[in-house]
């Protein structure tokens, strides 16, 4: 009894700490920079922030006798996408929402917040099943990936303003890393070879995870080499003054369909500026902070999966697998090339994250510092998601959640590949070598950049 309540008291301090950030994040806003949506996938601030919201009174709040919703159609307006629970508001509309007001709707929040603090309390006490705890994480894991969509949303929605407005004012963090070394030169990167072998991938249990990170299971993989740093801006750069963007024979066929559809000559938010004497186009870049010039040594970002696979075919190498890719993060954080041969499931360390992640306040990739160790990988977590080759499908095994949770990740396993690792609008609470992030191959609005890998 006595653990249990601790479990509750812990939660009380870990939902308070993840609400309170959501508000600090919004915190430079005015009411006008709330409410706008700059496409379909993207959803307004105020939007993000009801949702959460109706998040915990739908799953949580609503389970308990006699518990009346905060209004009656906030259901429909703020459901997402789950189908068991009720009709919704058509998601690329949510932007002509102008009421609630983004007062009310923080009133909402204010008030999903009491009646929650009040069931923690209980939980605490030991009156409720553990099953009501389980909701609880994770819905406080659901608010952590809207954390991170309230930045990329609102970078989208800022970003065609011609104002260029930066949100978040002054100088972003300072850069912490040095050059990341063998700038524009693809056939210097250094790789870390890893041995062919029978490799356990998936979340082993314990702490919190999604249900599409489990089961744990055996894999062979075959002998690969990652590279042991993201791709820069400088590198990126080299593929496009080298016709990147104009030669078909680089990109899968859907993928120069997008380049031609969209025009895309750079990654997203990149912006041409005069030509110099010397005549070569220099960039500068829209971020949250506002417009900067380009930094050759942080990591390319904003790309999609096609400019991924298309540069990793100009260089000479591929995208890794995400089976490669966690047993080569597994074993960085277990302080090994790789995760022991032996290891049972669930032994590879986790316990020591540390990134570029959203908590430090720069929203944006910086360069790599120098690596822990010689031949230790850098970057694997934070900064930029990092693409694989891998369709997002289920693993041996898999079983969704029950109940309305359940349509959380199964059932967009379809025409969608895999993303490791996190970016620096995630939160580094929310993140492990085995959480699977996903999206469909065309999407740039998020910190999506690139690693390499290569066949040994």
């Amino acid at each position: 009894m006595e653990q249990a309540r601790c479990v509750a008291s812990g939660l009380r301090a870990r939902y308070d700490a993840v609400r309170a950030f959501t508000e600090s994040l919004c915190a430079p806003l005015c009411p006008e920079d709330h409410v706008v949506q700059s496409m379909p996938d993207a959803s307004p601030v105020k939007w993000h922030l009801a949702h959460t919201s109706w998040f915990f009174e739908t799953f949580v709040l609503g389970e308990r006798a006699g518990y009346a919703p905060f209004h009656p159609q906030f259901g429909y307006l703020f459901n997402s996408y789950y189908v068991s629970v009720g009709e919704r508001h058509s998601r690329p509309r949510r932007g002509v929402l102008s009421r609630p007001t983004v007062d009310e709707t923080y009133r909402y929040r204010r008030h999903v917040d009491e009646r929650m603090r009040e069931l923690l309390d209980e939980l605490a006490a030991g009156r409720h099943a553990d099953d009501l705890a389980f909701a609880i994480e994770v819905g406080l894991h659901h608010e952590q990936q809207h954390q991170e969509l309230i930045l990329t949303d609102l970078k989208h929605a800022m970003a065609q303003n011609p104002l260029r407005p930066a949100i978040f004012g002054g100088a972003p963090p300072g850069r912490r890393g040095g050059g990341a070394g063998a700038l524009g030169r693809v056939d210097y990167v250094d790789y870390v070879d890893h041995a062919e072998g029978v490799r356990w991938v998936g979340h082993g249990g314990g702490a919190f995870a999604f249900d599409n990170e489990a089961p744990r299971h055996r894999v062979f993989v075959g002998a690969f080499a990652l590279a042991e740093r993201p791709v820069t801006c400088g590198e990126y750069l080299a593929f496009m003054q080298d016709g990147g963007y104009s030669r078909p024979e680089l990109w899968l066929s859907s993928g120069w369909d997008a380049v031609v559809a969209n025009r895309w000559e750079a990654p997203l938010y990149w912006e041409r500026r005069e030509r110099h004497e010397r005549h070569d186009d220099t960039f500068q870049l829209f971020t949250l902070h506002g417009l900067r010039e380009l930094d050759a040594d942080e990591p390319v970002c904003h790309v999609s999966h096609y400019e991924a696979d298309a540069y990793a075919r100009w260089a000479g190498a591929r995208l890794p697998t995400e089976a490669e890719w966690e047993t080569a993060a597994q074993g960085a954080l277990a302080g090994t090339e790789e995760v022991p041969r032996g290891a049972a499931p669930g032994e590879a360390g986790e316990a020591s994250i540390e990134g570029n992640f959203a908590e430090r306040g720069r929203y944006h990739p910086e360069p790599a510092g120098a690596p822990s160790r010689p031949g230790a990988p850098r970057q694997l977590l934070g900064d930029v998601w990092e693409w694989t080759s891998s369709a997002y499908a289920p693993y041996p095994g898999f079983r969704s959640w029950s109940g309305a949770l359940g349509e959380y990740n199964g059932k967009f396993m379809s025409s969608q590949l895999v993303l490791r690792g996190g970016s620096a609008a995630t939160p580094a609470s929310h993140i492990r070598a085995t959480y699977r992030n996903f999206f469909p191959p065309d999407a740039r609005w998020q910190l999506s950049g690139i690693r390499l890998a290569r066949d040994l």
